[in-house]
């Protein structure tokens, strides 16, 4: 005999929902308004507009999605801090901003389209030691010389062995909006989101030269979850 209480359908249909359907990063609020306000105008001046702009409006609040990730509990890896498909893994020197020296660390590159999430996750856990918002150009993200000549916000998170890592936000050709929501001295989570690209863009991490690489380019990530290198023991 079951003793599982009884469940309200609709109760349970509305959780399902909630699980399925993932929330939408607040940045997104006011292009979710302003494409429904635009809908609802649009509607009164032809009718078959209206249609096209609930399209859009849902496309914004797709585009903004924020849903839920399972991080690896396991210390010492670097996770994704962003969806999206490995373009790079190279040793590169980090942005001078950041003060890490001239010595070349590994970096990772991953390319985000328009389709893939756009809210970037923290790699490690531990503290924000610098952050760093440098203006530049708009070249296409997928491009090598994206990483030194775009714009970027650039930050420095020191885990709890010591070991530092940088998580670059790169804006591209059509992204024209970088939001970061964490500051310096923040303590920070892997896998919590902190901060968002608006339209297609590129996400960089830079671990030390001497971690395993667990990753390939052309290999597809999801922020938050996928493991992309084993840092070394400090």
């Amino acid at each position: 005999m079951s003793t599982e209480p009884n469940k309200n359908p609709l109760a349970h249909l509305v959780a399902l929902a909630r699980d399925t359907i993932p929330p939408m990063h607040p940045a997104g609020k006011p292009f979710v308004l302003g494409a429904a306000v635009a809908t609802l105008l649009l509607r009164r001046l032809w009718r078959p507009a209206g249609a096209l702009g609930a399209v859009l409006t849902a496309w914004c609040a797709w585009f903004f999605r924020e849903p839920a990730r399972a991080t690896p509990a396991r210390e010492g890896l670097a996770v994704a801090p962003a969806d999206g498909t490995v373009s790079h893994v190279e040793s590169a020197v980090p942005p001078p901003e950041l003060g890490l020296g001239d010595q070349p660390m590994t970096r990772i590159s991953a390319f985000l389209t328009i389709f893939d999430v756009h809210v970037q996750r923290i790699p490690i856990s531990g503290k924000v030691d610098t952050l760093v918002y440098r203006p530049g150009k708009f070249l296409s993200a997928d491009l090598d010389k994206a990483s030194e000549e775009n714009e970027r916000n650039s930050a420095v998170i020191r885990g709890e062995d010591g070991t530092r890592v940088a998580v670059v936000q790169i804006a591209g050709l059509v992204a024209r909006r970088i939001v970061c929501e964490i500051g310096e001295g923040d303590l920070v989570r892997a896998g919590n989101t902190y901060g968002l690209i608006r339209f297609g863009s590129r996400v960089d991490l830079y671990v030390p030269a001497e971690s395993k690489i667990l990753v390939e380019p052309g290999q597809r990530t999801i922020g938050g979850e996928t493991a992309l290198a084993e840092l070394p023991r400090r």
